[in-house]
């Protein structure tokens, strides 16, 4: 085992035991993380993230093999504990690896407990690696065999997707500059602006990004923007922009031309979209603060909008690919779904006669998708439900069991190797 082994697995254990306490998202910590140990090599960066994301996919089922061989007492030593099983398991250490490594106690005990055990013996939510509420909500809608399918695709790593500036290129175009500069990416199956690559890499110290051919943006949001087949010269609303992924996919296929308004709550997150927009050329974004989704601002364009699209703040639980995090945190579906109900309430007072309604989330929790949309429709019968396969269809884009029972987009990493999204089009009566 060489030298530094012992180096990275305490780098990993110390990251793993700041990362444990869920005050903040794992990508922030990681980047402060590694901005304070400036010293660490990119190999060593690449280990400790490796490491630590392992842990936080697979923690349940972590934690059921080592605790028959020790119940660590404090973060730090579940930290160690996390990391050695990992690195046993998936990452081809052994046990004497370990131990040169600084993991003596335990070590040999824990290896044999791993080579002996069946996971089937343990529970279903341990086998997914989930927590116990999440995996019974699944289970109910999809039953334990396809729960399992769709949690073995949450737990692991996500493609890199990027979607093309239309407004700069197009995609065969930067398909092949992007392979000039040592980047295979290979067209997305289904939204017609996206690019895939499997592997990491630095994609974005290419020249392609410093000109603002391409964004990074995961294929299924992707087709959310898709769904809102927003047109050249309208006016459009992103009510929950954010950092304006959707808000720059929705400006490109606009032709730069109309307007787009971008508002959102937090201002960090709006500024975040500032140079986004000055690298991806576009000039037709308006970037607003409101206070909550009832800001007096918000009455200028009451009954003006042609499209007004709701990214609601949900619980991100269709992102798991990207932040395992999430699915150890305490997250109030309750809360969430009220506060996703009062924004489409007002995000609909925008929308015009014939206008588009888009709600959408990144969630695989009907409480947060149908549950809202159906009590939007019960108490707004000027909307009616546009199906979004009709419209993805006439765009030239075909996804097979894509389309819910409510008429609603609905997609899933074990089905369509995207993030879990959700998204149902609504339009407002002439």
């Amino acid at each position: 085992m060489p030298a530094y082994a012992r180096t990275r697995l305490r780098q990993a254990t110390d990251l793993l035991d700041r990362l444990l306490q869920f005050d903040l998202p794992a990508d922030a910590i990681i980047d402060r993380y590694f901005k304070a140990n400036r010293n660490m090599g990119a190999r060593d960066r690449a280990f400790a993230a490796e490491t630590v994301y392992g842990c936080l996919r697979h923690m349940r089922e972590l934690q059921a093999l080592y605790e028959p061989v020790h119940k660590p007492e404090t973060t730090a030593e579940r930290a160690a504990w996390l990391a050695a099983t990992w690195l046993l398991k998936y990452a081809g250490w052994s046990a004497r690896a370990l131990i040169q490594a600084g993991f003596a106690a335990g070590a040999v005990q824990l290896v044999e407990r791993i080579r002996a055990l069946d996971l089937f013996e343990f529970p279903l939510a341990v086998r997914a690696n989930l927590p116990d509420w999440l995996a019974d909500s699944l289970c109910l809608r999809f039953g334990a065999d396809e729960t399992l399918m769709l949690a073995a695709s949450l737990n692991q790593p996500a493609p890199v997707d990027i979607r093309v500036n239309i407004g700069k290129i197009d995609r065969e175009h930067l398909q092949s500059q992007l392979k000039e500069e040592g980047f295979e990416l290979m067209p997305t199956p289904y939204s017609p602006y996206g690019l895939r690559r499997e592997l990491r890499g630095p994609l974005f110290t290419s020249r392609a990004f410093r000109a603002g051919l391409f964004e990074l943006q995961d294929e299924g949001s992707q087709l959310i923007g898709l769904l809102a087949h927003v047109k050249p010269g309208q006016q459009v609303v992103d009510f929950c922009a954010g950092a304006g992924g959707k808000t720059l996919q929705m400006a490109a296929m606009m032709g730069n031309s109309g307007a787009v308004y971008a508002f959102d709550v937090a201002r960090k997150r709006l500024d975040r979209l500032r140079p986004r927009l000055l690298r991806a050329g576009v000039h037709t974004v308006q970037r607003h603060v409101i206070q909550d989704e009832n800001d007096p601002a918000l009455a200028r364009l009451a009954a003006k909008a042609d499209v007004v699209l709701v990214d609601a703040p949900c619980s991100g639980t269709g992102t798991l690919r990207r932040n395992p995090d999430i699915k150890w945190r305490q997250i109030n579906i309750a809360g969430l779904s009220t506060l996703q109900g009062r924004i489409l309430d007002s995000a609909a007072r925008l929308v015009k006669r014939g206008g588009r309604l888009v709600y959408a989330t990144c969630s695989l929790l009907q409480e947060e998708n149908s549950g809202v949309t159906s009590l939007f429709l019960a108490a707004h019968p000027e909307f009616k439900v546009l199906p979004a396969g009709e419209i993805l269809v006439s765009q030239g884009i075909g996804i097979h069991g894509a389309q819910a029972l409510d008429g609603a987009l609905e997609l899933f990493p074990h089905r369509h190797n995207t993030d879990g999204f959700y998204a149902l089009v609504m339009q407002r009566a002439i």
